[in-house]
Formats: structure tokens, C-alpha cells, sequence
């Protein structure tokens, strides 16, 4: 399952990091670990931030992804499914079905 890891890392923790020179070494070391599809870095809200698109066989997977980033970064971590462009074409007869049994005047006037 594809998923959207959106990670906020607070500037006071992230700056100690920094300071003690472990930043880079940490960060390649997670990135190595969790290896990302892609991953993207930014500043969000006033703080470092990042977005991962990450593959996961099951949700149970979810600690295993956040947890290096909670305990290195004191991190805020969301995660997101996510669709490829193929994934949507494979999702449009779903959609469809949604359309014609929801999306009609005579099914919204019933709801």
C-alpha cells in the first residue's frame, strides 16, 4: 500500500540535531532504512518539514516508519494513502458505479 508520510520536525529539537553535527548522518540513515519512492523536504507551518511516499504491506507497518522519526526528531508524522495514475484507472469502474447509483437527482432526492 502506497502512502504519503508527511513529516513535521520542530525547530528547537531539529536545530540540537543540527548542533551536534548527527543531522545528516540520522536523516540518511532513516531514508536508507525506510527507503522512500520519493521523498521531498520543505518548510511548513515555520518548520522543517518533509513529505515520503513510502510502500507498506500493512498498516502494521506504520510504527516501524514513524517511530525512527518521533524518537531522532521528537517528529509530528501523518500518514496518507495514495494513488498512482494507474492505481486511479483501476479505481474509475468503482467510481463509475459510485456515480451512477449516488451522483443522480433520484438518488440524492432518496438520501
Amino acid at each position: 500500500m502506497r502512502m504519503l508520510m508527511k513529516v513535521s520536525l520542530p525547530v528547537e529539537k531539529s536545530n540540537e540535531v543540527f548542533k551536534s553535527g548527527t543531522f545528516p548522518k540520522t536523516m540518511e540513515s532513516i531514508l536508507a532504512e525506510q527507503k522512500p519512492e520519493a521523498a521531498y523536504f520543505f518548510a511548513n507551518d515555520g518548520k522543517r518539514g518533509g513529505f515520503l511516499v513510502v510502500n507498506m504491506k500493512d498498516t502494521s507497518e506504520i510504527p516501524a516508519f514513524a517511530e525512527p522519526w518521533f524518537l531522532a526528531f521528537n517528529a509530528h508524522v501523518e500518514f496518507h494513502p495514495v494513488m498512482s495514475a494507474e492505481d486511479l484507472a483501476r479505481a474509475t469502474p468503482a467510481i463509475e458505479q459510485a456515480v451512477k447509483k449516488y451522483g443522480s437527482r433520484a438518488a440524492q432526492a432518496a438520501a
